[in-house]
């Protein structure tokens, strides 16, 4: 395993730094001050990184918020259920969720950030279409089956319930969308 440089190092705790400050002060208070201060560095420091606060908040969740790995199980139901409590793990069980919806809002007001974060989120799209796409391919679903709709359904529930419902997601909930999602 190859060593951590002292410069990735530096990066990644500026990263960490960013999103605790994110997480802890929200979008009102996400300053490259209070990273910088966060991080034990300069501002001078992360702005020779990062030249505007929205291109370090795209780094530092791109950073730790990674796309997941792409299943195969031979059989597309598993695969999409791999992903799907994969995400729910991450929804439960990090600061993902309240992450997210800070960079949501600061997509909404910055048209450049809006375009990163659209970019960002087709990264992260990209897992659950290439396992629809392959079981479309291997006939496991209809041949006129659209990816991007498909993974529209079976994530959108998810959201739904923890950012506008602000319910739990119960256990059963991942096998219950793939079963009425892809139902055959």
């Amino acid at each position: 395993m190859a060593a951590v440089s002292r410069g990735d190092g530096a990066r990644q705790r500026m990263l960490a730094a960013a999103l605790e400050v994110l997480d802890e002060a929200g979008l009102a208070g996400f300053t490259m001050e209070a990273v910088a201060r966060r991080a034990g560095a300069s501002k001078a420091t992360l702005y020779r990184r990062w030249p505007t606060t929205g291109a370090l908040l795209i780094d530092a969740m791109d950073a730790t918020f990674r796309p997941f790995p792409v299943p195969d199980t031979g059989k597309v139901e598993s695969d999409v259920a791999a992903i799907l409590n994969a995400f729910v793990q991450l929804m439960e069980h990090t600061p993902f969720p309240r992450l997210l919806a800070a960079f949501i809002d600061a997509a909404e007001r910055d048209p450049a950030l809006s375009r990163l974060h659209t970019d960002l989120t087709d990264r992260r799209r990209d897992p659950l279409l290439a396992v629809l796409e392959r079981a479309r391919n291997r006939g496991e679903l209809p041949e006129d089956t659209d990816p991007e709709l498909t993974t529209d359904l079976l994530t959108s529930p998810f959201f739904y319930r923890r950012f506008v419902a602000h319910r739990p997601i119960p256990s059963t909930m991942v096998d219950e969308v793939v079963s009425r999602v892809l139902a055959r």
